[in-house]
């Protein structure tokens, strides 16, 4: 199972995800979204777009390696894996 981490951005808009251990079954990218929505509906459209791509203020980091297949999500996820899931923050 994958240990997910998130942008402590991402609390705010998702409050029950804050301070639980998130581990989520999955064997790509894709895998692991959907099993992130599961627990908490919505943060799937938060991080990709209606058309299942990562928006282009999301990064997904697989054990400290950038996600390469920002489209399908097809980048395989080990069984151990950490997942970060990283907003990108911008303004002035």
């Amino acid at each position: 199972m994958a240990r997910l981490h998130l942008t402590r951005h991402l609390f705010v808009f998702f409050p029950q995800l804050e301070g639980r251990e998130l581990v989520v079954n999955g064997n790509t990218a894709r895998e692991i979204v959907d099993g992130l929505d599961a627990v908490a509906p919505g943060i799937g459209l938060y991080v990709c777009d209606e058309r299942g791509r990562l928006r282009t203020h999301v990064n997904l980091f697989i054990d400290k390696q950038m996600v390469k297949d920002r489209r399908a999500l097809t980048d395989p996820v080990g069984a151990d894996a950490d997942v970060h899931i990283l907003q990108a923050l911008s303004g002035g």
